[in-house]
């Protein structure tokens, strides 16, 4: 680490210290994200091409440091929800979910959360909370009730979800393919306390808002008369989407079995959904549909995370992030169990302040230079587990925190239903630090007792 550091320092120009030239790139392109005046993805590739324009490191580098597994997965994903989501199948549970409890306000926003809690998981939170939104935001003016408590529940519902598994969160995506971790090793280390935490944070929702829900007969049966069957759209595509969501999701838990990284599995997964979408169809017709699908892939966030990539990949390299890591060993005394709940703890608060995708990306390395010190990789997988914990659940802390909550109060703005930031934050903030008291517990009794 620190002999690469030796190197580009002696190629830097007019004799600049490649590690204040590095940092100072990656804590000004994070201060003007934070301000959100600009697109995030320009601003990360921005930040990636100073790195190599001012001899950080070279192209060769800067690509190396591209985590492709990362980029595969996402894309993947997002064609397979952009065209999953044509069917109407996510609107339709939704609806289906609001009857099943006959229109009850309360029961109505328990149904809404354990969707948005599974779909978060098994897709992904930004996703789901841009398909059951809007939904929500239709069921409550039916019901004649205040929208607020359902999007509070619905944003805190989509991190809670999104971190139990590799795909649900954009950062377990990250940890998981930089810490070679499995579907199924998520499944089995973060799904268990997930269940406790959601029922926590809905008992309490409980407390906060449980005596505002109140309709009329009238309002309920409204709701009762809406057409979950209406909702879809398109039958066939429908077959094929569910066959190609069980086929990736089976194949996601088999991965390590045959030697498989998740990307290869959500590529396959799109491109053959991709074919059976327009199985039949005229080329130029076919043309068409995959320009649209594409057209509906976020490559904003796909090419922010590219520039992501590089831009802590140019901090690495300068040795910086090692030389963080032997500061926090000095300041947890080297004792894991120490370090397991500084990680977690840090990276839920910094996670309620700033957007956790970036902060994951650096952390990441930072971990990863830990390993000498406490017996190799295998040693350190306690710590990517007080991570994600810390990063996803984190994100609950603030409307800032996460994409999805981003997205929710887009929805609800537009609505005319502005989510106040401050008063967001009075009621998730503690929220938050609750499941992080749990998440703690759950680490000290599962991996350091």
């Amino acid at each position: 680490m620190h002999n690469s550091a030796h190197i580009i320092h002696s190629s830097m120009p007019f004799g600049l210290d490649a590690t204040w030239v590095a940092v100072s790139i990656l804590l000004i392109i994070y201060a003007v994200i934070m301000v959100e005046k600009f697109n995030r993805a320009v601003l990360s590739l921005l930040g990636a091409g100073l790195m190599i324009l001012c001899g950080v490191l070279n192209q060769q580098q800067a690509v190396a440091g591209i985590d492709f597994n990362t980029i595969g997965l996402l894309t993947g994903m997002m064609v397979i929800v952009a065209i999953s989501q044509k069917t109407g199948m996510f609107q339709y549970v939704a609806i289906k979910a609001a009857k099943v409890v006959k229109g009850e306000p309360w029961g109505i926003l328990v149904m809404l959360s354990l969707v948005t809690a599974v779909f978060s998981a098994l897709l992904d939170n930004v996703t789901t909370v841009l398909l059951i939104a809007p939904v929500t935001l239709l069921i409550t003016d039916a019901l004649a009730v205040r929208p607020y408590p359902y999007l509070f529940a619905l944003i805190l519902a989509s991190n809670i979800g999104g971190t139990s598994t590799l795909i649900g969160d954009p950062p377990n995506i990250m940890i998981g393919s930089a810490a070679h971790l499995s579907f199924y090793d998520f499944l089995t280390n973060l799904m268990p306390i997930i269940p406790v935490i959601f029922i926590v944070v809905i008992t309490v929702i409980w407390l906060m808002f449980g005596s505002d829900l109140k309709t009329t007969d009238e309002k309920k049966e409204l709701i009762m008369q809406f057409d979950e069957g209406a909702a879809i759209k398109d039958v066939p595509l429908l077959r094929k989407s569910l066959f190609v969501l069980f086929a990736v999701i089976s194949g996601f838990t088999a991965a390590h079995a045959l030697h498989l990284e998740p990307a290869t599995i959500a590529m396959f997964g799109a491109a053959l959904l991709l074919l059976l979408q327009t199985w039949g169809e005229p080329l130029h017709d076919k043309d068409h549909a995959y320009e649209a699908i594409m057209a509906e892939v976020e490559w904003t966030t796909i090419f922010f995370f590219v520039g992501l990539f590089i831009i802590v990949t140019g901090v690495e390299h300068t040795g910086v992030i090692g030389m963080l890591a032997e500061k926090t060993l000095t300041l947890t005394g080297g004792n894991f169990a120490a370090t397991t709940a500084a990680i977690l703890w840090v990276s839920a608060i910094a996670s309620a302040l700033i957007d956790n995708i970036p902060f994951v990306a650096t952390m990441i390395p930072l971990i990863q230079s830990m390993a000498p010190t406490f017996g190799g990789q295998e040693a350190l997988i306690p710590l990517w587990w007080a991570l994600a914990l810390g990063a996803c659940l984190g994100g609950n802390g603030s409307l800032i925190g996460a994409s999805a909550n981003l997205i929710v109060a887009g929805f609800a703005q537009r609505a005319g239903h502005p989510i106040v930031f401050l008063s967001f934050m009075k009621h998730a903030f503690a929220l938050m630090i609750l499941t992080i008291l749990i998440s703690h517990a759950y680490l000290y009794l599962r991996y350091l007792s």
